[in-house]
């Protein structure tokens, strides 16, 4: 069968499961299988190439398991996130092109600030992607960051020694984190866990197969806001920034908190689809 016929049928199939994305996963997923980029298997298939019959099982062993909605992340094992190519799978959250906005502006405040050796910490870091994105993207910053998850960990040190193995990851409770920091911070970001425990994420994706540490903030979604909250009030110098993204409902509580327990500045930005997703205070 020629590519362009798998790949028709492959987003026909994805689309029948209810996958938005179902062309570019299909793109995606049959270009790792064949170990070329997508651009190489666009390429190929608007010059008639066909699928190699050796393929075909693995193919449908990919395309029965994304149906079944297999995050595409996993099958692939890896997940884009701005400018890097993470390693992720099963223990793992898979990073979300709403918290490339968040990155982005503790990225641009760090610029901002002018400072040679800024001092950053992440809280609840996951796979890595805001830890590495600052890393890579603010060359000079001295970059801490912390995961409890030890099945999370076995991305994140991979990650970690691709892009920036000098930087300083461990592993523990952030609402503990970083004694050794207190009063020494320039930016504290996080993208903590923030469902409410009694909430059904409408993905199937996020529901079945990410970590439900990784989701879960207690009763009302905020109990890790408010950890993060305590932790970012001690490491912070004064004037020092704080980024902590949230669901889209959630802006009004956490300007709530930060606000009662004496943060300044406390600005509310949205993602790239207009909606409230993350705050920003000065400590």
């Amino acid at each position: 069968m020629k590519l362009s016929q798998v790949i028709s049928k492959m987003a026909e199939l994805f689309s029948e499961a209810g996958i938005e994305s179902n062309q570019a996963d299909a793109e995606i997923l049959l270009a790792h299988l064949m170990k070329i980029s997508r651009g190489e298997l666009l390429a190929k298939s608007m010059s008639g190439d066909e699928l190699p019959q050796t393929l075909v099982e693995e193919l449908e062993d990919l395309v029965e398991k994304r149906t079944l909605r297999f995050p595409l992340q996993h099958l692939t094992g890896w997940a884009a996130f701005r400018s890097l190519e993470l390693t992720v799978g099963p223990g793992v959250f898979v990073p979300r092109f709403e918290t490339e906005v968040l990155a982005g502006h503790a990225i641009e405040h760090l610029h901002a600030l002018g400072i040679e050796k800024p001092v950053v910490v992440d809280l609840a870091t996951g796979s890595g992607a805001i830890a590495l994105s600052i890393a890579v993207e603010v060359p000079g910053a001295e970059v801490h960051a912390v995961e409890l998850s030890e099945d999370a960990l076995n991305y994140t040190r991979k990650n970690f020694a691709k892009y920036a193995s000098g930087a300083d990851l461990r592993q523990g409770d952030l609402a503990e984190a970083f004694e050794d920091l207190n009063g020494q911070v320039d930016v504290v970001v996080s993208n903590p866990p923030y469902i409410p425990d009694d909430a059904i994420p409408i993905y199937p994706e996020v529901n079945l197969f990410d970590p439900k540490m990784a989701l879960y903030g207690g009763w009302d979604g905020l109990n890790i806001v408010r950890d993060v909250e305590k932790t970012a009030s001690r490491l912070l110098k004064p004037g020092g920034r704080l980024f902590i993204e949230h669901a889209d409902s959630q802006g009004e509580a956490v300007r709530a908190i930060l606000l009662a327990t004496g943060w300044q500045e406390v600005v509310t930005y949205q993602d790239l689809a207009g909606r409230d997703r993350l705050v920003s205070a000065v400590r």
